[in-house]
């Protein structure tokens, strides 16, 4: 069977390595817009639309789409737009916890299968210039709430999934795809 993952993340692709030898990268051009305020809702709408056209052309394959987010008061954390903006969520999120959902999308036999997973972060209380050197590394820019859990230097301590914070939560995966694929 084909597998195709619908996502240019470098990180969702080494961890969907895990489970498949080999599979295709095809990320989809779509608009990441939704009326939902939920976060789970939210990140399981957006890892649904980002299939794209994808189950179409490729009707017979197994397709993985997934969208994270960060969660905070009401208020969801997508990707910083600039350095100010990553600098802003830092200022927002340091020394507190914050939910990160992972809403992940699954196209096999012409049917989709939506799911999400949620951890719970805490930052660590960051100085302005300890904020400033991490944006300066480029790092926050292609990732949700401005942060990778994998670089280390923000998060002090987190509950549930670590997969599903880096952005594929592996765990659910593996055992959704053991129901989906028959």
């Amino acid at each position: 069977m084909q597998v195709i993952l619908a996502s240019s993340s470098p990180r969702r692709r080494q961890l969907l390595g895990e489970i498949f030898d080999n599979f295709e990268v095809l990320p989809q051009s779509v608009e990441e817009k939704t009326p939902l305020t939920r976060g789970y809702a939210v990140c399981q709408y957006l890892a649904k639309i980002k299939l794209g056209e994808l189950p179409n052309r490729y009707p017979d394959a197994l397709i993985i789409s997934a969208d994270t987010i960060v969660y905070k008061s009401g208020k969801i954390y997508g990707k910083p737009k600039d350095r100010q903006e990553a600098k802003e969520f830092l200022d927002e999120l340091s020394g507190k916890w914050h939910t990160v959902y992972t809403g992940v999308a699954i196209f096999c036999d012409s049917k989709v299968v939506t799911f999400y997973d949620k951890s719970q972060v805490k930052f660590k209380s960051l100085g302005e210039d300890d904020k400033w050197k991490y944006v300066d590394t480029g790092s926050p820019m292609d990732k949700a709430g401005g942060y990778g859990i994998q670089d280390r230097e923000v998060v002090e301590k987190y509950t549930g999934s670590y997969s599903n914070i880096v952005g594929l939560p592996m765990e659910k995966l593996k055992e959704k795809l053991s129901i989906t694929i028959k």
